[in-house]
């Protein structure tokens, strides 16, 4: 089976982080005050790693942060020693998943991002 995880996160005065999976309608949100962006965007995928963490399924996480899907994918630098600690975080879990995949799509593709109302 596989499973589509939409993440999406938001930072600035409302922040907040999570997920939402299109197989079960499941959703997942966590108000986290004072973080960036990228932190947030990092949190909702560490959150949904740790959600899965154990399946066997098939498991694609999409992500409209470009910056966080390439740094996850090894494809760009992290220069932020807050964002490595988080993407330090991110592959300890990642690497306990066979069949993990984590991939970019648009804004406005972003079930996630529709549902925390960003």
């Amino acid at each position: 089976m596989t499973i589509s995880v939409f993440v999406d996160g938001s930072g600035g005065s409302n922040s907040g982080y999570g997920f939402f999976v299109k197989e079960t309608g499941e959703s997942h949100y966590k108000k986290e005050p004072n973080i960036t962006n990228n932190q947030a965007e990092y949190m909702a995928i560490i959150s949904a790693l740790k959600k899965f963490e154990g399946t066997n399924d098939e498991i694609i996480i999409y992500s409209d942060s470009k910056n966080t899907v390439s740094q996850l994918n090894h494809e760009y630098a992290i220069n932020s020693e807050q964002l490595r600690s988080l993407a330090m975080e991110a592959w300890s879990i990642i690497n306990k998943f066979s069949n993990l995949t984590i991939k970019w799509i648009p804004r406005n593709e972003n079930l996630a991002g529709k549902m925390l109302g960003s």
